[in-house]
């Protein structure tokens, strides 16, 4: 994601998480990468307020929620749930495209070396996290 336009406000959030290193591992990882344009649809303030040292924990959570283990290409998905880093389940649809927990996939299959990244419409957030408490 680093290397790839549009991205920069996922970049500078995994930055923050401390989460740069281990997504560049081994892997392989599937990303469901939100946009610049997905975080910037957050409600006001509130990216602001994830990027917030005392954050940092709610942060990861949301960002290993979008992080699923193995390379999953688009033409491989299959509709269902399906548990993510963080530790919750995504439900993947494909009726209309690819969507995870209703996000839209709107590019798919970005090699990366480590996996792949699915890019999304929104930033989605795992049932574990209340965004009301920040």
């Amino acid at each position: 994601a680093s290397s790839t336009e549009g991205f920069s406000t996922l970049v500078a959030a995994l930055s923050a998480a401390g989460l740069v290193e281990t997504l560049q591992g081994a892997g392989p990882f599937t990303v469901f990468a939100p946009s610049d344009d997905a975080f910037a649809a957050l409600p006001a303030g509130l990216l602001e307020k994830l990027l917030l040292p005392e954050n940092v924990a709610v942060l990861t959570s949301i960002l290993t929620y979008h992080v699923v283990s193995g390379t999953v290409m688009s033409a491989d998905i299959m509709a269902g749930d399906v548990p993510t880093v963080e530790g919750s389940t995504v439900a993947l649809d494909t009726a209309s495209g690819v969507t995870v927990n209703g996000a839209t996939v709107t590019t798919a299959d970005v090699a990366a070396s480590n996996g792949v990244i699915h890019v999304i419409d929104a930033v989605m957030v795992p049932p574990t996290v209340d965004l009301s408490k920040l």
